[in-house]
């Protein structure tokens, strides 16, 4: 008898230490007791009943994951290769045990049928230059398939689309004639603001010829200062007539002001 308490001591601590678990901060522990699912431990230590339960320990950290180079088909026809990058995490360790064989290649055809379907849905133009509104698009299609699953997708992110390069070509001749368009209606606005003012500045002239001579003299000064040369200057009779008459009137307003003071 006391030989058998030893032996009673040594089984008791064996079952004690192996019903003893740890589970890391990022890990769940699922517990099964029979087969039966009974609940989910950690982090941290917890217990074990030994042979009658066992667990499954679940990575509840976000998980990357690339999706492979698919080549589909757009609206308009035109064959593209595309590839992303999926960002999830498990929020159930429960249903992502139970409901789903293996939830880590679930999520992973789930996103890559989803970037097949939702690229086909889409012209090619939409594909590259709305491709922010069509990865938020996509993670919610992923995210509703796999909720039941007990898994959230974060981010879908398509990083690359691969076009034909006959494709390529014809895009660069779209945006160089684009470009050309516009700098053809950039310089026709151009030509249309400068022959308003133009116009508006012969309508200025007809109004006051003088105004015509003046700017005739500013020319050849600014000709004369560029250039530094001995300029001729041929001046029309009428705006010596005009020059004579305006001194004409300055000398007899002098006069009649010198007469009113004395």
């Amino acid at each position: 008898m006391p030989g058998i308490l030893p032996i009673i001591f040594v089984i008791l601590l064996f079952l004690i230490i192996s019903s003893i678990r740890i589970a890391q901060e990022y890990q769940r522990a699922v517990v099964f007791r029979l087969g039966r699912f009974v609940g989910v431990r950690g982090p941290g230590l917890y217990f074990l009943i030994p042979v009658f339960e066992w667990d499954r320990k679940v990575d509840i950290r976000t998980n990357t994951v690339d999706v492979e180079q698919q080549e589909t088909i757009t609206k308009d026809s035109v064959t593209v290769k595309v590839n992303a990058v999926l960002w999830y995490r498990v929020t159930d360790p429960e249903k992502a045990l139970i409901s789903v064989a293996n939830y880590s290649e679930a999520v992973y055809q789930v996103a890559l049928t989803c970037l097949r379907n939702i690229i086909g849905q889409h012209q090619l133009d939409e594909v590259l230059k709305e491709r922010s509104s069509i990865n938020a698009t996509l993670r919610q299609i992923v995210d509703d398939a796999t909720d039941p699953w007990g898994v959230k997708v974060e981010m879908v992110e398509m990083k690359d689309v691969e076009i034909p390069s006959s494709m390529q070509r014809a895009m660069a001749r779209e945006a160089e004639a684009y470009r050309e368009k516009r700098a053809r209606i950039i310089k026709a606005e151009a030509e249309l603001e400068a022959s308003e003012k133009l116009a508006e500045a012969s309508r200025q002239i007809a109004e006051n010829p003088a105004a015509l001579e003046l700017r005739r003299m500013q020319m050849i000064s600014e000709v004369g200062a560029e250039n530094n040369t001995t300029t001729l200057i041929m001046i029309p009779s009428d705006f010596v007539t005009l020059a004579k008459d305006v001194s004409q009137n300055l000398q007899s307003k002098r006069k009649q002001d010198m007469a009113s003071e004395s």
